[in-house]
C-alpha cells in the first residue's frame, strides 16, 4: 500500500529584507558523530533534564504550495509572515526543528548560482521574489531555538514533461540529454555522472551559504513506478553500466553513489551539518528478503525506487534517517509497530539516528480508515517509541495540519510527551541521540 503523503499532494495539492546568515568558515567537527561542535543556550523554557536530545520535528513543503507560501505571488512581506507564523507554531506545539523544503523542483528558495528562484514563491519560475528565503528561515528558526533543516529533491525537475514551461535558465533546458519524461513528469537522469555532480554543487551551495543544521532527502530518488511505463535510461545503461550484467543493481549503484559522495562532501564542507534521509518505510518485505520486514508494501526501496537505505546506515554515510511510516498500529499489511521494530533493528549499532515520521495529515481525515480519526493514535505511536531506544525522535507531516491540528491529535502528543520545550539533537552537541 503505497501512502498519500508528499507523492499524493503533488498532483492534488491546491517586512523582507535580504538576509544572508552562515558564511563563515565551516564549523569544527565534534567527537560525538554529526553533531554541531558547539554547546548554545538552551530554547527558551527548555528543561535540559527532561529529554533534552529528542527531535520533534515538522515538515514544511513547498512544492505546488503545500504548506507555504499558502499560494504562489504573495508579496515578500506576506511571504515572510506566513513563514515566521509556521515557526512561531512550532514553538507553541513544543517541537524543536522545522524542515524546509528548500528544492522542490530543481530550482532554489535562496539566490543559487546553478538554479533558478522556485516558481511556488512568484509564480515565475526564476522571477526573484524579492528577499532571502532561506536565509531568512535559517536566522528566524535559530532565533527561535529551532534547528533548520535544509530539504532538496535531487532528481526532480517538474511536474509536467514539457521544457518550454522551465526558466530559460534552468539546466534542463541548456541540457535536455540530461532529462528523463515519466509518468507525465519530468527527471533528471540518476545514471549520469554529470547529473549526480550538477545535484550535488547545486544544493552544496546552500551548506557552504547557511548555517543550516542538517542536509535532507526525501524518498524521490528513482521515480515511484507507473504501470505500463518503463524509465527510459537505455543509452545511459549501455554507455555507464557494463559492469553490471543486471540493470537494477547498477541503478542502486548510481544512488549509493548519490549518496555517499554527498555525505563525503558534506563533511569536508562543513563537518557539524548532519546529512539525513527520509525514505518510504518499507526497505523490503521480507518474501523478498529474509532481512525484510515482515510486511506486505506495495512499494520497497530496495526493488522499486532503487534506493538501499538499509545500507546507506550500516555504512554510516547518513547521519540520521527518518523513514516515513505513515500507517496506523495493526495496518494488515505495513502495521507500525512492525515496521518501527525493524529499523529500530536496523540502527542498532549503527550510530545511525533514527527519527520517525509520523503520518500527521492522516489524522481526522475521513477518507482515512477508523484508527485514524481517534485523536490518541499519534500518541500511542510515540509511547510505543519511548520503549525502543534506537528511536530519538519523530517528525511531523506537515505544516499546515501542525497549525490546524484537525482532530487534536497533536495536542495529545503535546501533552502526553512534550511537557516543556527541548533542545534539538545537533545543538545539544556532544552526547546527544544523533
Amino acid at each position: 500500500m503505497r501512502p498519500i503523503g508528499r507523492r499524493g499532494f503533488v498532483t492534488t495539492a491546491t517586512g523582507a529584507a535580504f538576509a544572508v546568515v552562515g558564511s563563515g568558515a565551516p564549523g569544527a567537527a565534534a567527537e560525538h558523530r554529526g553533531a554541531r561542535g558547539r554547546d548554545p543556550d538552551p530554547a527558551p523554557g527548555a528543561d535540559p533534564a527532561a529529554d533534552s536530545f529528542r527531535f520533534r520535528g515538522m515538515w514544511v513543503a513547498t512544492i505546488a504550495n503545500r504548506d507555504w507560501p499558502s499560494r504562489a505571488g504573495l508579496t515578500a512581506g506576506a511571504q515572510k509572515a506566513e513563514l515566521l507564523a509556521h515557526l512561531d507554531k512550532a514553538v507553541e506545539r513544543r517541537l524543536n526543528a522545522v524542515v524546509l523544503q528548500v528544492r522542490p523542483a530543481a530550482d532554489a528558495l535562496w539566490p543559487s548560482p546553478y538554479e533558478p528562484w522556485a516558481q511556488c514563491l512568484t509564480g515565475t519560475q526564476g522571477r526573484d521574489p524579492g528577499w532571502d528565503p532561506l536565509g531568512t528561515a535559517v536566522a528566524e528558526a535559530h532565533a527561535r531555538g529551532l534547528e533548520l533543516h535544509a530539504w532538496f529533491n535531487p532528481y526532480r525537475v517538474a511536474n509536467h514533461t514539457d521544457p518550454a514551461r522551465l526558466a530559460a535558465s534552468h539546466p534542463a533546458r541548456l541540457h535536455p540529454e540530461w532529462t528523463v519524461p515519466y509518468g507525465g513528469k519530468l527527471y533528471y537522469d540518476p545514471g549520469l555522472p554529470e547529473v549526480r555532480r550538477f545535484v550535488q554543487d547545486a544544493m552544496l551551495d546552500a551548506v557552504r551559504r547557511y548555517d543550516l543544521d542538517a542536509v535532507h532527502w526525501d524518498d524521490y530518488f528513482y521515480p515511484y513506478p507507473v504501470a505500463g511505463e518503463d524509465f527510459a535510461d537505455d543509452d545511459t545503461y549501455a554507455r555507464h553500466g557494463s559492469d553490471f550484467p543486471d540493470r537494477a543493481d547498477w541503478r542502486r549503484h548510481n544512488t549509493d553513489l548519490l549518496v555517499s559522495e554527498m555525505s563525503a562532501r558534506i563533511k569536508e564542507l562543513k563537518p557539524g551539518v548532519a546529512f539525513g534521509v527520509s525514505p518510504f518505510g518499507v526497505w523490503r518485505n521480507r518474501a523478498d528478503d529474509p532481512a525484510g520486514s515482515d510486511t506486505r508494501g506495495g512499494v520497497a526501496t530496495y526493488d522499486d525506487l532503487y534506493a538501499d537505505t538499509r545500507k546507506w546506515v550500516g555504512e554510516g554515510w547518513i547521519d540520521h534517517v527518518v523513514p516515513q511510516l505513515y500507517w496506523h498500529i495493526g495496518h494488515s499489511a505495513t502495521d507500525y509497530v512492525t515496521l518501527l521494530d525493524w529499523w529500530n533493528a536496523t540502527v542498532e549499532g549503527t550510530g545511525v539516528g533514527l527519527y520517525v515520521g509520523e503520518a500527521l495529515y492522516k489524522a481526522g481525515d475521513p477518507d482515512q480508515p477508523e484508527a485514524w480519526q481517534d485523536p490518541r493514535e499519534l500518541s500511542r505511536h510515540l509511547a510505543l517509541a519511548v520503549e525502543r531506544p534506537g528511536v530519538g525522535g519523530h517528525c511531523y507531516f506537515a505544516a499546515q495540519e501542525v497549525a490546524r491540528d484537525r482532530v487534536g491529535a497533536l495536542a495529545a502528543v503535546v501533552a502526553d510527551h512534550y511537557p516543556v520545550r527541548a533542545r534539538g539533537p545537533r545543538a545539544a552537541g556532544p552526547g546527544s541521540a544523533s
